[in-house]
């Protein structure tokens, strides 16, 4: 039986559920407020997820109805957001870029990670909005100095899908370049809407998409990756540990405006994105006002 974990509830409230099949194969919420307060680093190191399993083989879960409420991203506000660059051979190709012979790491402040739904804020003085589809990886259990890839996978709880939004005249002038600018603005990592477990779903044969107010830009497959998700693991435990509820963002395939094929995302569009399997994300896109800090409300017509 095929896991989804979700978060629902208001920004900062959110509850935490599990949609599995009932008798009759019809998906359904069930709370999981009985095992965990939330999704986060505790509940998966201490096999949340199995013990999911078995309080509903047992049917100990209460059902819920989640008409009407806000999803959020499924894992409660990770300590690391690590990402992976140029991890798909066309993506490189359209970047101007060779492809690495090692994984391109950065950084993303864990405030970045918005809902699957929420309104998105385009920065202020930003020209060049981008999207980016991406895999995501849930970590289940510390990684630190694996031998192994058979550890590494070993330290995957799930997957998701996430967005990572990209300002490219913020990320890229100059020789060096600056991707911690370009990559980390307020709501850049929308996520979910769900985490399916690792043993749930197979990571190297997922097409992922992505559309712009219904026109397709990205469509690919993971098999497309030049590091798979157990060699991303692996060798960013040898630079840092890796904890329970962490989250990896492994790169995005070919089709982003950056190409220089398709426009850069403007206020009204609407940005959809979708991998077999984890579900699909829809963004409304909006300008943010100068002086108006993280807490300024989406304009009223956005259903957030």
């Amino acid at each position: 039986m095929t896991l989804k974990f979700a978060r629902l509830g208001t920004a900062g409230n959110e509850q935490p559920a599990v949609i599995a099949q009932d008798a009759s194969g019809t998906e359904k919420y069930f709370s999981l407020t009985s095992l965990t307060n939330d999704i986060d680093g505790g509940f998966l190191a201490s096999d949340g997820i199995e013990r999911t399993r078995e309080a509903l083989n047992k049917r100990e879960l209460p059902e819920v109805s989640a008409e009407g409420l806000r999803i959020g991203a499924p894992v409660a506000r990770p300590g690391a957001v690590v990402a992976i660059g140029l991890n798909y051979t066309a993506h490189a190709a359209e970047s101007g870029a060779t492809p690495p012979e090692v994984p391109v790491v950065f950084l993303k402040p864990s405030n970045t990670i918005s809902g699957p739904f929420d309104a998105a804020p385009i920065p202020p003085s930003s020209e060049k909005y981008d999207w980016e589809v991406e895999l995501a990886i849930v970590i289940g259990r510390e990684a630190s100095y694996l031998s192994t890839l058979e550890e590494a996978a070993d330290c995957i709880a799930g997957y998701a899908v996430a967005n990572d939004l990209s300002e490219r005249e913020y990320q890229i002038p100059g020789a060096a370049g600056q991707w911690t600018k370009g990559k980390t603005l307020p709501g850049s990592t929308p996520l979910g809407p769900w985490l399916v477990p690792a043993s749930d779903i197979d990571p190297g044969n997922l097409r992922l998409r992505t559309s712009v107010n219904g026109e397709a830009r990205q469509d690919s497959n993971t098999s497309d990756m030049i590091f798979d998700p157990a060699t991303i693991v692996h060798h960013l435990s040898q630079y840092m540990v890796l904890e329970p509820g962490d989250v990896i963002i492994t790169g995005t395939p070919e089709g982003v405006a950056l190409s220089g094929r398709f426009p850069f995302i403007q206020p009204g569009d609407v940005v959809e994105l979708e991998i077999d399997g984890l579900g699909s994300q829809r963004q409304e896109y909006f300008r943010a006002q100068a002086g108006a800090g993280t807490s300024a409300a989406a304009p009223a017509h956005i259903n957030a």
